[in-house]
């Protein structure tokens, strides 16, 4: 990405802080994370990590549109795929998690990781998001081959 990339990413990550300065001052000088507000400009859709990071290569492929912009938190093993926002509270199911108004998101800078989260696809700064439908169909992909795969894998 280049440096223009990277600031857009961060204005429009900071957009959702309460205080954006603030923000991005945290981001620089302070722990590396910042609490952003799901439900205004995007929720986030979080599953486990297995589940999270099949599905985002099955969202990464060549003649697709580039996926939007994604979350790991390695400690506890989670991927968020930031979606647009859903008031009804978007999908469901076990082992999902789904973050939209009134939900706090820790959030590293684009730029770099923090602790434990890390961007495997960095906000661009042109508002892209997940495609609800295309995401929902490479989870249940994805779910369906770690399904065939658990008993070969002793799961």
């Amino acid at each position: 990405m280049t440096n223009t990339m990277w600031t857009r990413g961060v204005e429009w990550l900071a957009a959702a802080a309460a205080d954006p300065r603030s923000c991005t001052w945290e981001w620089d000088h302070g722990e590396g994370t910042a609490l952003l507000e799901a439900g205004r400009f995007w929720d986030v859709l979080s599953v486990p990590d297995r589940l999270g990071l099949l599905a985002l290569d099955l969202l990464w492929r060549p003649g697709l549109p580039p996926p939007g912009p994604t979350l790991v938190d390695t400690a506890a093993g989670r991927v968020g795929f930031f979606v647009p926002p859903d008031p009804s509270g978007g999908c469901t199911g076990a082992g999902v998690r789904y973050a939209t108004e009134g939900a706090w998101v820790a959030v590293p800078p684009p730029y770099r990781p923090a602790r434990f989260l890390e961007w495997l696809v960095p906000p661009d700064g042109t508002g892209t998001l997940h495609s609800p439908g295309a995401l929902k169909a490479a989870l249940r992909q994805a779910d369906g081959t770690l399904a065939v795969l658990a008993p070969l894998c002793g799961r």
